[in-house]
């Protein structure tokens, strides 16, 4: 890790609100408390030690993430990076297939993809940030329609696989590459998408209850509308100044 990106790292923990610190502190306390119970008396939602350990380290890098994403900060993505592999760990081992697959296949490389393609068009003047673009009402359209017909042809592979919650399953991987594709390309609109993507998940965390990815979940689904207001506002402010 570079000197230029340890500041830059350090500029984005500065620039978190007092809330983000709340939301972060409080799940870091659940996951820590998770873990522990896991290796003391034996975890309450069926995980086994080990996992409590990939669960607390998701947590802490997940919250991150998604706290400097909201605010076009480019140094989500080593924590994004992180998260993603341990995250993929706990899908895999509860045969959540199809998010697993979208974890393993389609967000670790697109981690470093869109780290390249966010550096390439940083603020000319605030460097830890990118510049926001957004999308026209047809090129919405066209991001619907993709979404409901890949999570029709996701669903039917996840019928023939076995794949458990198989809706809530293909409407997470068919979002989840829409919105992927969208933030690499620097675009507001992403933020529509993990909104949905949020609900959607925090549904699955309802139905098969985990005390810390529903937390998690949760607050990705906060920051979610937090980081589509931050980036309209960079659109209007920061995008005017670099152009």
């Amino acid at each position: 890790m570079d000197h230029t990106m340890i500041e830059n790292i350090k500029k984005s923990f500065k620039e978190l609100k007092w809330y983000e610190y709340l939301m972060g502190s409080i799940m870091i306390i659940i996951a820590a408390n998770a873990m522990i119970q896991g290796f003391t008396q034996g975890s309450s939602d069926g995980n086994p030690a080990w996992l409590t350990v990939i669960n607390f380290i998701s947590a802490v890098c997940g919250v991150i993430c998604i706290f400097f994403t909201a605010k076009a900060n480019i140094s989500n993505f080593l924590f994004a990076t992180v998260n993603t592999i341990v995250y993929a760990i706990y899908l895999v081992y509860w045969h959540i297939w199809g998010t697993a697959a979208l974890e393993i296949l389609f967000y670790i490389p697109m981690n470093f993809i869109s780290w390249y393609f966010w550096a390439k068009h940083r603020d000319q003047e605030i460097t830890q940030k990118t510049k926001t673009k957004r999308l026209d009402m047809p090129q919405n359209l066209v991001c619907a329609a993709l979404v409901v017909g890949g999570a029709i042809f996701y669903h039917m592979i996840l019928v023939r696989i076995g794949g458990e919650v198989a809706w809530f399953d293909a409407f997470t991987l068919s979002i989840g590459i829409i919105a992927t594709i969208l933030e690499l390309l620097r675009y507001r609109e992403q933020y529509v998408w993990w909104i949905i993507t949020d609900i959607v998940s925090v549904g699955m965390y309802i139905a098969h209850f985990d005390a810390v990815y529903l937390t998690k979940r949760s607050i990705y689904l906060i920051m979610a509308i937090i980081g589509l207001i931050n980036w309209a506002k960079l659109n209007k402010t920061r995008n005017m100044i670099n152009e």
